[in-house]
């Protein structure tokens, strides 16, 4: 085995770790908000509004920082992005308004957009494309994991010591990330003498339908996430009546099943390829497989047992674990790398306007005055309609042919 494939693993645990601990900063707030209430008053629709803060910024972040990160290079865009989040989410602790926790939801969301970037782009650097959705689905599964582990532990500490001091040491978590990534990440030997790649305006990469196809894909797609990420802890508290323990046991059997999910959608593209099966049919196939599955999770909000209300929102977490595994790899299957990072950072801030709109505002004013089941039947539509709209715009899978 040579010295890049081996190393590639070293590469992939660097990003698994950044991952997870973007996603522990993101959801200490969903996870703490029946406590932090009884200080801070916070109506639905206002948390519907700091939500929105945190999606607003993310997505003029994921404009910019794919560009940046394909002009700077992977280890300085992703070194700045997270020493940036971590300081954001620790200045959570710090709040005495919802005003205030508005503002730093909103610097969250800047700095915390370079994470997946500068992460396709290193799968694209180190992993052929066979194996990128798999190693996509590993360092994804990030995600996941920080909603296995974060709610105990977040509890805990909240318990221990008040729940600002949880957002102290999340936030700070990301400062010993921010040491072994300095040591250890670099890029393979063949492409040393090119870190600075040639920019790739956003005009040339517009033109093609493969760039729309993708930021479509996550405009409709990636509020789905954010909706259970962010509304699930609210829900099981005011809808099904779990105390903060309840939240603390639940979240983590969701994300468990997720992870799951995402691996096996993550493996199969290249099981597929490896049988045979070319990059196109193989990638929208797990595709569909995965888009099938969200109508079914609309039942959740009917079941009368709340354990059966979970299984069903694990499904909707895991089939979009592989989804996403699978569109973030599109970026690399339809671009060179000197354009990988900028086109996720365009299929992002498409992902963050959806955000915004499907996972924030709308849920904050629907949940307030007409319940959850709209917005449940909502989220179990979205990836269908959403495949039907990538069939349309990519009709192959190949990379595509840049002027620059």
């Amino acid at each position: 085995m040579s010295h890049k494939n081996t190393y590639r693993w070293v590469i992939l645990f660097l990003l698994f770790a950044g991952t997870t601990i973007n996603y522990l900063d993101r959801i200490v707030l969903s996870v703490l908000l029946p406590v932090i209430q009884k200080e801070i008053t916070i109506s639905p629709v206002f948390y519907g509004y700091i939500l929105s803060a945190f999606q607003f910024a993310y997505t003029i972040g994921m404009l910019v920082v794919g560009f940046v990160i394909d002009r700077l290079g992977t280890k300085p865009g992703y070194f700045l992005s997270i020493l940036f989040w971590s300081i954001a989410g620790a200045m959570h602790g710090l709040c005495g308004t919802a005003f205030c926790l508005a503002g730093w939801r909103g610097a969250l969301g800047l700095a915390a957009s370079g994470n997946f970037p500068a992460a396709i782009k290193s799968v694209a650097e180190w992993f052929e494309i066979k194996d990128r959705a798999f190693a996509t689905s590993l360092f994804n599964s990030g995600s996941s994991i920080s909603s296995i582990i974060g709610p105990p532990l977040i509890a805990a500490i909240a318990l221990a010591a008040g729940w600002r001091s949880a957002f102290f040491v999340f936030g700070g978590i990301g400062f010993i990330l921010l040491i072994f990534w300095q040591i250890f990440y670099k890029k393979p030997q063949e492409q040393q003498s090119s870190e600075k790649e040639i920019k790739i305006p956003w005009s040339e990469l517009l033109r093609h339908k493969e760039t729309v196809g993708i930021m479509l894909g996550k405009f409709l797609t990636d509020p789905v996430w954010w909706f259970y990420l962010y509304w699930m802890p609210t829900y099981l508290n005011t809808q099904r009546g779990f105390d903060l323990k309840g939240i603390a046991i639940a979240i983590p059997l969701i994300y468990s099943l997720a992870t799951l999910m995402g691996f096996v959608g993550g493996w199969a593209p290249g099981y597929l390829m490896v049988k045979g099966w070319s990059v196109d049919k193989a990638r929208k196939t797990t595709m569909l497989v995965s888009a099938l599955f969200l109508p079914i999770s609309v039942l959740a909000v009917f079941a009368q047992n709340p354990w059966v209300a979970i299984l069903l929102v694990s499904l909707a977490c895991g089939a979009h674990n592989s989804w996403s595994a699978n569109i973030f790899t599109l970026c690399s299957d339809c671009f060179p790398q000197k354009a990988v990072a900028s086109v996720t950072g365009l299929g992002g801030f498409a992902g963050g306007l959806g955000g915004i709109l499907f996972s924030a505002l709308i849920p904050g004013f629907v949940v307030q005055y007409f319940g959850y089941i709209p917005v449940f039947v909502l989220m179990g539509i979205l990836h269908p309609l959403a495949f039907i709209l990538i069939l349309i715009f990519i009709k192959n899978v190949k990379q595509v042919t840049l002027e620059h």
